[in-house]
Formats: structure tokens, C-alpha cells, sequence
């Protein structure tokens, strides 16, 4: 991979690459490669399509934070699982690097904490007031070493595929230029409709919530 210098007036964070290599795939053929941030010990996951994007178009890049529940087990409580299929298959499709962002599960405050929210959740919070009522924060994420993964990895002008515009202001503040969002939005479930709300609602995700969601929500509330 081609290494950069890092932009801007901050330190660069950290990270080391390991070996390149091969990762076949139900959504096709990847190549793949561990990074640790040196500063944390924790290792992150970067899976690339094998040709550059076509055209000169800037690379996709997906920063997916860890979820166990959702990407594992295929929990319908949050839209992780399947947000995570839906950009590796347009990645493999259109080219560029998803990076798996291990140590960010429920959005930083660790899966124990996670489901102590979850269990809140269940009594009524949402997933804001959750994490507020366990005095947690609401996302203790940093991408500090994400952006300088990418910034070694050559990755400096892409297309973030997010709904988050904090990923986009945190990147560019790292020296990491977006030349686009492109939405990662899939379809609403009756289980994660408020969560979803609350993303748009509270964390200024650009979610549409459309007929889908009116939908589920209908079903939900027995309408």
C-alpha cells in the first residue's frame, strides 16, 4: 500500500500494517489487511476490492464500527448487520475499502454496557437517554487512528459510504477530503424503528425514514 504523509497540523496517530492479503468472500473476492493503533493495542480490519474504481472515481470507504450483535448474530434491533452487507457488496462492485473498526461496540461503551442500554431501552429510554441514564456518552467513538489508517493506506480523497455527518467532519478534520456522502440507508425493521428515529432525531443522521418506517411503525403501534 502507498504510504502518505498525514495532513494538517495534527500528530499523526500511531498504526502499523501487517501483510496484504487474499480474502474470498460471499460477496466475491477481497484482499485484506490487519492494522493495529499502537497507542490502544487494538487491531482494526481493512477488506479492499482487489481493482481501483473505474472512471477516476474516488474509492467507496465504509469506517464500520464493530457490532456483535447486529454483524454476528444478525440482531434486527439496530441496522449494523445489514449495513455492513450492503457496502461490502457495493465496495466489491465499485471499488474501494471498508475498514472494521474493532473496540467501538455500542458505538464505545463496550458490549456489557451495551446491553445494560439495551435492557433500559426495553423499559422505555431511547438509545440517547440510555446511555445518558448509565452516565455514559452518547458516542464515545474516536477515529483518530481510522483516519491515519486511511491516510497510510493511500485513501486521502474519497467517497464515505455513511448516514453519519460526524464521520465526515471528523475525517476531514484528520486531512482525509470527502468528495461525496453516499447513504448506507437500508430498509427499517418494526425493531429498530426508533432507534433509527433516534439517530436522525438526536445524532443528525440523514436517514429518510420513509414509507418503510411509516409503515413498521404503524404495525408497531397496532394502528
Amino acid at each position: 500500500m502507498t504510504h502518505r504523509p498525514a495532513h494538517g497540523h495534527h500528530r499523526p496517530h500511531p498504526v502499523s500494517g501487517g501483510p496484504v492479503v487474499k480474502l474470498p468472500t460471499a460477496f466475491g473476492e477481497f484482499v485484506a489487511q490487519a492494522w493495529t493503533d499502537e497507542e490502544t493495542g487494538v487491531e482494526h480490519f481493512a477488506v479492499s476490492a482487489p481493482d481501483a474504481p473505474a472512471d477516476g472515481l474516488a474509492p467507496l470507504v465504509r469506517l464500520h464500527s464493530e457490532c456483535l450483535t447486529g454483524d454476528i448474530f444478525g440482531s434486527y434491533r439496530c441496522d449494523c448487520g445489514e449495513q455492513l452487507a450492503y457496502a461490502l457488496g457495493l465496495i466489491r462492485e465499485q471499488g474501494g475499502t471498508l475498514l472494521y473498526l474493532r473496540g467501538q461496540e455500542g458505538r464505545g461503551i463496550g458490549l456489557a454496557n451495551k446491553i445494560k442500554a439495551y435492557s433500559l431501552q426495553e423499559a422505555g429510554f431511547d438509545t440517547v437517554e440510555a446511555n445518558e441514564q448509565l452516565g455514559l456518552p452518547v458516542d464515545a467513538r474516536s477515529y483518530r487512528a481510522a483516519a491515519q489508517i486511511l491516510v497510510e493506506m493511500g485513501l486521502t480523497r474519497i467517497r464515505l459510504l455513511s448516514n453519519n455527518p460526524d464521520k465526515q467532519h471528523r475525517l476531514a478534520d484528520a486531512g482525509v477530503e470527502i468528495v461525496a456522502m453516499v447513504p448506507t440507508e437500508v430498509p427499517s425493521r418494526v425493531e429498530n424503528i426508533r432507534y433509527l428515529q433516534t439517530k436522525k432525531e438526536r445524532m443528525d443522521h440523514r436517514l429518510t425514514l420513509g414509507i418503510e418506517a411509516a409503515a413498521a411503525r404503524a404495525v408497531a403501534e397496532g394502528e
